[in-house]
């Protein structure tokens, strides 16, 4: 009878914070059901919620959470509709991957807003006095408050489904989800509904961070803390599904509550493996509909940074041979120019380059948009450093294992992950990273939440490996740290050469051909799934060499390194420099660091100005740095030539066409 009694009691907490999930989810696969719309931004709503109900809380005590439970949900509504008009309306012509991106950078912005107001210590306000205490109901024992929280998220939850299936609003917003321009057409404004979806979702967001902030605390990792399983359930549910969502987030409430009492080991494992299952048996969810399928895709390309150019390609390479030049000689102004902080910038700024340039190889050439590329450059790093551990101090052998451990991962992920496409493609790649991200604190070989660190490094093979120190003695004018940062650096510019290379060789053009247009490839006789996993392949051994690049340096790893905000940043990187160019993306990291160093050094809330910058950039320069020679020449000549498109809520033009149809625009 007390093992029934403590089911049914984990049962209950399951349904609670499944309701807390589902009213986070409803509004996340409403956009995106809507407006194609995967909003990183929505956990950072989420938690503006839980501090807006605080704030009121605080000065009004026991009365204020029936007045935050009202107010703050307004004042979300009104920022989400804000954020709409002014940041995601200009790229509704163009890929989803720029509003995820955009969002992200969404994403450091609000987190830094909550910081700035509310400082990064946890806050706490309770729940109404009239809500506190005990209930026994046939035998199983719980709080009021969780029985509200049930009851009030089942009676908002129904009438959102109400009001999307009963009302005009509901209809015009099915309608435009499924075709928006045959309801333009018709006259009506349909923009105008989008506002108000988002604004809507955003408050369904609000109203789960406040009683979810009174059944638990306020912080501000809060945000961060639900977006994943969020995505989670809306892609077991089905992308745009109300029901899907409301069924997930409650399946996914019970499921997390059980494990964590029953089978802690698969704590955060389990509803990733399930959703990795789900994506592979059925893409578009459980409720959703086949068509689901690269949902939203047509709407725009990928738009890689190229666009012709005003240098040729040898001005390209012999400005990059200059730049490689003046990197050599770094370590020789160190204690003389500069401090040693210098080298030790740039050698961030290089490991950060490979793992942009192994992300554009799949992304910006085979349109393999992932969010999970953190997954290799973690692995790569924990497989080096256990080679030093446990097998040999050799620095070369550990990096060639973590090349081929992370090479056969990216194998296995790539075989199974390729057979979807589009945003189904991300979110699965998405889930392996945080199964990954989850089992490295589990495992104790892989030193849990600790991580592991103290391995020796020596640089050689067998007797004839040394450690830098005692190379350092025998080389004038550089020091441990420099030598390391030439290492460092012929392994970068030599992997570059590489993938320059292998896009010159008949593998590369094809890839150059499946970005162009997928459809001619695949019909002139490619297998193009069979091109994309071998790219995938070399990208993930290429990020594992950048991870392991990292251990080696610093001797340590721990499981942040595969957290899936390091995709995140990376994607930022390759868009931000310019995809498609090899160069771009390493140009996008350095100017990335660069950027968070300088605002660091000025402002604690360096994020949201960094943040800002990104929006700005996704959507006035969606070809990244490298397109703004181009822009500046246009600029100059009064207009520019038609084609480079991308401006904010332009539809491409004529000129522009044949490179959706697969004609190479150079």
């Amino acid at each position: 009878m007390v093992g029934v009694t403590g089911v049914a009691e984990q049962l209950l907490n399951g349904l609670t914070i499944g309701m807390v999930y589902v009213l986070i989810a409803a509004g996340l696969s409403v956009i995106f059901g809507v407006m194609d719309v995967i909003n990183f931004a929505h956990g950072e709503l989420f938690a503006l919620g839980a501090y807006f109900a605080f704030a009121i809380v605080a000065p009004l005590g026991g009365a204020g959470f029936w007045v935050a439970l009202v107010v703050a949900p307004l004042l979300v509504g009104v920022l989400g509709a804000v954020i709409e008009r002014v940041t995601l309306r200009p790229l509704y012509d163009r890929n989803p991957l720029y509003h995820i991106l955009l969002t992200f950078g969404l994403v450091l912005m609000l987190n830094d807003v909550i910081t700035f107001f509310w400082g990064k210590q946890p806050k706490a306000f309770s729940e109404p006095s009239i809500l506190s205490g005990p209930v026994t109901v046939l035998g199983v024992s719980n709080s009021l408050y969780s029985y509200f929280i049930i009851a009030f998220g089942a009676v908002l939850s129904f009438g959102t489904w109400w009001a999307l299936n009963n009302t005009r609003f509901g209809l015009v917003v099915r309608a435009g989800s499924q075709d928006r321009e045959m309801v333009r057409n018709l006259g009506i404004n349909i923009d105008r509904y989008y506002t108000l979806v988002f604004g809507a979702g955003a408050a369904l967001a609000a109203v789960a961070g406040i009683v979810l902030g009174a059944y638990q605390n306020v912080n501000p990792g809060m945000g961060n803390s639900v977006i994943i399983p969020a995505f989670v359930i809306v892609v077991l549910g089905g992308l745009g599904s109300f029901r899907g969502a409301v069924v997930g987030g409650l399946g996914v409430g019970i499921i997390q509550t059980l494990a964590r009492t029953y089978v802690p080991v698969l704590e955060g494992l389990i509803v990733f493996a399930l959703m990795i299952g789900v994506l592979l048996v059925k893409p578009e969810g459980l409720f959703g509909t086949s068509t689901g399928e690269g949902h939203g895709e047509s709407e725009g390309e990928l738009l890689a940074g190229r666009g012709g150019g005003v240098l040729t390609d040898r001005q390209r390479f012999g400005l990059g041979a200059v730049v490689v030049a003046l990197l050599a000689v770094v370590p020789l102004g160190v204690e003389v120019l500069y401090s040693e902080y210098v080298l030790t910038l740039l050698t961030d700024v290089l490991i950060w380059a490979l793992f942009a340039l192994s992300l554009d190889f799949v992304m910006g050439y085979a349109g393999l948009v992932s969010l999970g590329h953190a997954l290799f450059y973690g692995t790569g790093a924990y497989a080096s450093v256990l080679v030093l551990l446990h097998f040999t101090s050799s620095a070369f052998v550990a990096l060639a294992a973590a090349v081929v451990v992370c090479a056969a991962i990216a194998w296995v992920i790539g075989y199974l992950s390729i057979r979807v496409s589009g945003v189904y493609f991300s979110m699965i790649t998405l889930a392996f990273a945080q199964l990954f991200y989850r089992a490295v604190f589990k495992l104790e070989w892989t030193g849990g939440s600790d991580g592991l660190f103290g391995a020796d490094v020596l640089y050689g093979i067998g007797g004839f490996a040394m450690e830098l120190d005692e190379i350092a003695e025998m080389v004038p004018m550089v020091s441990e740290e420099g030598l390391f940062y030439y290492f460092l650096l012929a392994t970068v510019v030599g992997s570059y050469l590489v993938a320059r290379q292998i896009m010159k060789a008949p593998f590369g053009s094809v890839l150059q051909s499946i970005r162009e247009s997928e459809r001619r490839t695949e019909f002139v006789g490619y297998d193009v799934t069979a091109y994309k996993r071998r790219a995938f392949v070399v990208s993930g051994a290429m990020a594992g060499l950048a991870g392991g690049l990292f251990a080696v340096e610093s001797g340590f790893v721990a499981p942040s390194l595969l957290f899936w905000l390091n995709s995140g940043e990376v994607v930022v990187m390759t868009v931000l420099g310019g995809m498609g160019t090899l160069y771009g993306p390493m140009v996008g990291a350095g100017v990335y660091i660069g950027f968070e160093e300088v605002l660091a050094s000025y402002t604690d809330q360096w994020q949201f100005f960094l943040g800002a910058l990104f929006v700005l950039f996704v959507i006035a320069l969606p070809r990244g740095l490298v397109s703004l020679p181009d822009k500046l020449v246009e600029a100059g000549a009064g207009g520019g030539r038609a084609g480079t498109s991308g401006g904010p809520g332009e539809a491409p033009s004529e000129e522009a066409e044949p490179l959706a149809d697969g004609e190479v625009n150079e």
